[in-house]
C-alpha cells in the first residue's frame, strides 16, 4: 500500500466514469426472481438505466418509472405517482415484488416513500437512493440491506448446511455462480442475495420476459434467517451482513474484502474446511489452485515490466490490485468512483477518488489501463494498453461470463493482463 489521496481537489468531475445509486438499486432488484424495479423519478433517469443495462448485458431489462416531473414533485410530492404506477404495473404483469427506489428529484423534495409504501397493498421493498450521494456500489448495498430489513423473518432455528452469500455489485453473474459452486463443493446449500447468476447470466430463455427471471425468490429471502453462516464479499456489504445477523443471534458471519487471487481464495477454502471438518478440499479446487500458481509464474515476467492504472468501484479495485500485485504487477495509480474503507487497503502506489481527467494528467505513471468502456478513448489517445472491466462495456459481448475470482478466474485474469501487456510492448516497439 502506498500514498492514499482520497479525493480530487477539483470542484467538479470533467470526464466522469462514476454511476449513480439508483442504477445500483435497479441491478440489485434484478437479482430477485420476478421483481419489477420501480424508479421514483423522471422518465429520463429510468430510460437511461434501461438502455445502459440492455447494452451491457445484451438482454432486455425490466424496469418501470413513476414519471415524476418537476411540477408533480413540488405540487404532489410523488405519492399519487407511486400508487398509480403500482396499479399500472399490476394491470399488465404480476411481479413477485416491486422494488421502489428514488432518484435526486424526489429526494430533494423529501418524499416519504416509506409512508407511501404503507399505502400500497402489494409486496414492495423501498429504499432511498439519491443520485447526488454515493454511487453504483452503495446503491446496490443499500438495496440489499433494505430487502433484508423489510423481508427476512426472524428465526431462532439454525440450519448449518444453509449459507448466505452477499456479493458486491461488481461481481459478474458468472463470478457469483463460481463462488456458489465453490462453496457448494464443500456440501453447503448456498443462497446469494442479490443473485444475478441465474437472472442476467446471458442464458437464452424460452421467451422475452416482462419481469426478471431467475435470481433468489421472495420466499427464499423471507427464510434466510435460519442460515448457519453468512459470507459477505466486499466492504460495501458489511451493513447488509449486520442487518441479516439481527434476525438470528446464532448466525455466524465471515467477511472477505474480495475473493481475487491466491491468498483470498485460500482463506475461503480454509474457512469452509474448518466449518465442514473436511480433511482436504474437493479435487477440482486443489487442481485449480495449482493452475493459478503456475499462471502467476507464467505471467510474472510480462506483468513485472508493466505499470497499471486501475479504474473501478472500490470493492472491485481492491481485488484487481491484489491479483496484479501477487503476480508482480505494479499498480501505480488506482482511481475508485467513491470514497470507501477499502481504499486504505488497496495495493497501489497512489489512490485517488477522481475521474478520467485525473487519469489523463497522470498518463506518464502507467502503461496499461484496467477499467470500463469509458477508458477506451483515453487508452487510444495516450497509446496505452487496455483490459476492459466493470460497467459499462458496450463493445464486447459476454460481459456476464467474465470471471476474475477464485483460483480459476484469477488464472484467466492474469493471462489476459499479461497478454495485453505483451501486445502493448510489441505495438510500441513497432512504432
Amino acid at each position: 500500500m502506498g500514498e492514499v489521496s482520497h479525493k480530487s481537489v477539483k470542484p467538479l468531475q470533467v470526464n466522469p466514469f462514476k454511476l449513480s445509486q439508483p442504477m445500483g438499486a435497479t441491478l440489485a432488484f434484478l437479482g430477485v426472481d420476478g421483481c419489477m424495479p420501480l424508479m421514483h423519478g423522471g422518465q429520463g433517469c429510468t430510460s437511461f438505466t434501461k438502455v445502459f443495462y440492455t447494452r451491457h448485458f445484451c438482454e432486455p431489462i425490466a424496469i418501470q418509472t413513476t414519471a415524476v416531473t418537476d411540477a408533480i414533485a413540488v405540487l404532489d410530492g410523488g405519492d399519487y405517482s407511486i400508487v398509480e404506477s403500482v396499479k399500472n404495473i399490476c394491470k399488465k404483469v404480476s411481479p413477485s415484488l416491486i422494488g421502489l427506489h428514488t432518484t435526486g428529484l424526489p429526494e430533494t423534495k423529501g418524499d416519504d416513500i416509506g409512508g407511501v409504501s404503507s399505502q400500497v397493498d402489494y409486496p414492495l421493498v423501498y429504499v432511498n437512493t439519491p443520485d447526488y450521494e454515493g454511487g453504483l456500489e452503495s446503491g446496490w448495498a443499500l438495496t440489499c440491506k433494505a430487502i433484508i430489513e423489510q423481508l427476512v423473518e426472524p428465526s431462532e432455528a439454525v440450519n448449518d448446511n444453509k449459507l448466505v452469500l452477499l456479493p458486491h455489485v461488481s461481481l459478474q453473474p458468472i463470478e457469483v455462480e463460481k463462488i456458489k459452486q465453490f462453496i457448494e463443493g464443500f456440501g453447503f446449500n448456498v443462497l446469494a442475495l442479490p443473485d444475478l447468476s441465474t437472472s442476467l447470466d446471458g442464458h437464452l430463455g424460452d421467451k422475452q420476459a416482462s419481469l426478471s427471471s431467475g435470481g433468489i425468490s421472495v420466499e427464499e429471502i423471507k427464510m434466510l434467517g435460519d442460515a448457519g453462516l453468512v459470507i459477505s464479499v466486499g466492504d460495501s456489504m458489511q451493513t447488509s451482513a449486520a442487518a441479516l445477523l439481527k434476525n438470528n443471534p446464532a448466525m455466524r458471519h465471515r467477511h472477505f474484502a474480495h475473493l481475487h487471487g491466491l491468498e483470498a481464495t485460500d482463506a475461503l477454502a480454509e474457512l469452509l474446511l474448518a466449518e465442514t471438518g473436511f480433511s482436504a478440499p474437493p479435487i477440482p479446487v486443489a487442481r485449480w489452485r495449482q493452475r493459478l500458481q503456475d499462471a502467476m509464474l507464467d505471467s510474472h515476467f510480462s506483468l513485472g515490466q508493466t505499470r497499471f492504472l486501475v479504474v473501478a468501484e472500490p470493492d472491485q479495485i481492491a481485488g484487481i490490485c491484489q491479483s496484479l500485485y501477487d503476480a508482480g504487477g505494479q499498480v501505480t495509480v488506482a482511481i475508485p468512483t467513491v470514497d470507501s474503507p477499502q481504499l486504505e487497503k488497496i495495493r497501489a502506489e497512489k489512490v485517488l477518488v477522481g475521474d478520467l481527467e485525473d487519469a489523463e494528467h497522470l498518463a506518464d505513471d502507467y502503461d496499461l489501463i484496467v477499467g470500463n468502456f469509458h477508458c477506451e478513448a483515453l487508452a487510444h489517445r495516450l497509446d496505452k494498453g487496455l483490459v476492459l472491466r466493470g460497467f459499462p462495456n458496450w463493445e464486447q459481448v459476454g460481459n456476464p461470463l467474465k470471471n476474475d475470482v477464485l483460483y480459476e478466474g484469477g488464472a484467466y485474469f492474469l493471462f489476459e493482463c499479461a497478454n495485453a501487456a505483451t501486445a502493448l510492448r510489441a505495438h510500441l516497439a513497432a512504432g
